[in-house]
């Protein structure tokens, strides 16, 4: 099914990439024939001085973008050499930890000390709350992504296929992603309609599937598996983020339900947790 889905978005959206790019000159016409009729309409607030400033600001930032693209493709040749062989060995090392899981597993549980409830009860835990992560995390993306497409296409917005796979892919990374689709969806939208009713219409229809993901897809999702408070998604967003960059906010929900297995986990808490339950638990088995 995941094959026959790729085998039929991937060539619509990657004809609808080229077709943005393409178009993408014509973008930049009709925004500057926006500014000048902005600027017709309203000559007391923005002045022709103003507008050239404008169009001299966005000339110098493309112009040194593709500088930075071009210098950062001549210097990054040597990862992309390391990206190749990785997609060669990746696959390869993938297989043979599937083949011989079990040879695998028994060689890391052997450096393992005998007693070790505790690991034990913090691995099942996480391996259940990572799978069921992954899961929720999988069926989000279908649900928005589809949501989003019949959305766009019911206004008539062109490259739906391409936008709704970036708001899909958005939830990824709690709460960023979401803002940073919202630019190509504004952007799409305002070039294609206007100052317009239609583009209001879009970006409400936007607002909405952003509001109803993340306040009852993805809680009913979640909620029996990664019971996280949002105050805790925000503070592991902000903590590892702020220490791993990208790669903090995009484990972050992961590295989070990390933290609240340990804590669990922990006899102390474990105590607790089974006093509130009212279960007698033995001493022995947080040794």
């Amino acid at each position: 099914m995941l094959l026959t889905l790729a085998f039929i978005l991937m060539p619509l959206i990657w004809n609808q990439l080229v077709g943005l790019v393409q178009e993408t000159p014509r973008m930049f016409a009709s925004g500057q024939g926006w500014l000048d009729e902005l600027q017709a309409r309203y000559p007391n607030i923005i002045t022709p001085d103003q507008m050239q400033n404008w169009i001299g600001v966005a000339s110098r930032e493309i112009s040194q973008l593709g500088q930075r693209a071009l210098t950062l493709s001549l210097a990054s040749l040597g990862n992309i050499m390391s990206l190749i062989i990785y997609l060669v060995l990746v696959p390869i090392l993938v297989f043979f930890m599937l083949k011989d899981r079990d040879v695998l597993v028994g060689f890391l549980l052997s450096l393992l000390p005998q007693k070790r409830t505790l690991l034990s009860r913090i691995w099942r835990e996480m391996d259940d709350q990572i799978a069921n992560y992954i899961r929720g995390k999988f069926i989000e993306i279908i649900i928005v992504g589809t949501v989003t497409f019949f959305t766009f296409a019911f206004f008539g917005l062109p490259y739906t296929a391409l936008l709704a796979v970036l708001v899909g892919f958005s939830v990824l990374v709690p709460y960023i992603g979401a803002a940073v689709a919202t630019l190509p969806v504004a952007a799409v939208a305002g070039f294609h309609f206007g100052i317009s009713e239609e583009f209001v219409y879009v970006l409400v229809a936007y607002g909405v599937i952003q509001a109803l993901d993340g306040n009852v897809l993805a809680p009913v999702l979640f909620s029996e598996t990664n019971n996280i408070h949002p105050v805790s998604i925000i503070v592991a967003v902000l903590f590892f983020g702020g220490i791993w960059g990208f790669w903090g906010i995009f484990f972050a929900i992961p590295l989070a339900t990390l933290l609240k297995a340990l804590i669990y986990a922990w006899p102390r808490g474990m105590h607790k947790r089974d006093e509130q339950r009212g279960v007698q638990t033995p001493a022995r088995e947080y040794e």
